[in-house]
């Protein structure tokens, strides 16, 4: 996702994964950050096949406050599949080949159409796992790491995500907040 849209439409979530992310882009150099010099998520998925769809799902490994953007990619009339269906909404969206979509991938369950037997559909997917976050958390530990190295701490960082789901749900942008806000 271009950070400039990232940072436009969900500004306080921009600037937590920014924070964090530059954390452990320095404490890891040799990580090769970006992806993509334009982008924000640090993970992508190719999802490459002649005929790529998937049943309604829900991505719980990703980051619940964060943004997944998807990609429709292939050769097919969007008008007749590759429908993009986000089923806690109740909205069946035509997702033509290039069109891309953010949405919370670990909150709404989706899924899309599959296309006509002689057209083609692929996706392209980035998105940032909440186990990076809790990496950094750890001060650079996973759970189980930590857990023998301090288990209070692990105990200190488990109770602060409790209260960091429900900060993570504020970051959420109003069109109220969107209209005031004018820098990234």
């Amino acid at each position: 996702m271009d950070k400039a849209s990232f940072a436009l439409w969900h500004p306080r979530g921009y600037r937590y994964y920014k924070d964090n992310l530059d954390k452990l882009f320095s404490h890891h150099p040799e990580l090769n950050q970006p992806n993509f010099p334009r982008s924000i998520l640090p993970t992508v998925a190719f999802n490459i096949g002649r005929k790529v769809w998937t049943f309604r799902h829900l991505d719980p490994q990703n980051c619940p406050f964060g943004w997944c953007t998807i990609t429709a990619l292939g050769k097919f009339d969007p008008k007749k599949g590759g429908h993009l269906i986000l089923w806690d909404l109740g909205l069946i969206i035509e997702f033509p080949p290039g069109a891309s979509i953010c949405i919370p991938s670990a909150l709404i369950s989706h899924s899309n159409v599959p296309v006509s037997e002689d057209e083609e559909q692929a996706s392209f997917t980035q998105y940032c796992s909440g186990e990076i976050f809790r990496y950094i958390e750890n001060d650079f530990h996973t759970d189980a790491s930590l857990k023998k190295s301090n288990p209070q701490k692990l105990a200190e960082n488990q109770e602060k995500r409790r209260i960091r789901l429900q900060d993570g749900f504020a970051m959420f942008s109003r069109v109220s907040d969107l209209l005031k806000s004018t820098t990234y």
